[in-house]
């Protein structure tokens, strides 16, 4: 499991220009957990909403089969978190393991089927119907005289 370090991620840079800290806690006990979380600042979330427009504008231009390769990425990611995660959201939730690993699996799976969805082009709406004709066909419509 990674070192916790409670930061906020924008623009891929690690910031917690903020004094404030939210506190992990237990939510069975309501003991404070060894991790806590910087509160963004009013600038820092300016900063992370112009970084997500700027994200946003470069995203779209990636093919279908990149954003596939990202989809699948962050899901094995996912697939990497390990037990020790699983305790820690555990403690935080008070829901069982079997829950967080379902959910943490739940998720993951989408964003395959997400990649796969891209994959395919589905998201096009381009259908393609073939037909089995196995008759007369009906006559054509006459105008009436």
């Amino acid at each position: 499991m990674p070192e916790i370090l409670g930061h906020n991620f924008i623009a891929g840079q690690r910031s917690a220009a903020g004094p404030q800290r939210l506190q992990s806690l237990d939510a069975s006990t309501g003991e404070a957990l060894p991790y806590s979380f910087a509160q963004a600042t009013e600038a820092e979330v300016d900063q992370a909403a112009k970084a997500a427009a700027a994200a946003f504008a470069e995203f779209r231009q990636l093919t279908p089969a990149r954003r596939a390769e990202f989809l699948d990425a962050i899901a094995a990611e996912l697939d990497e978190l390990d037990d020790a995660f699983v305790a820690i959201v555990c403690r935080e939730t008070a829901l069982p393991a079997a829950r967080i690993q379902g959910e943490r699996g739940r998720t993951s799976g989408q964003m395959r089927l997400f990649a796969q969805v891209l994959r395919r082009g589905d998201f096009l709406g381009a259908r393609i119907a073939a037909t089995v004709f196995a008759g007369k066909p009906a006559p054509t419509p006459q105008p009436p005289p």
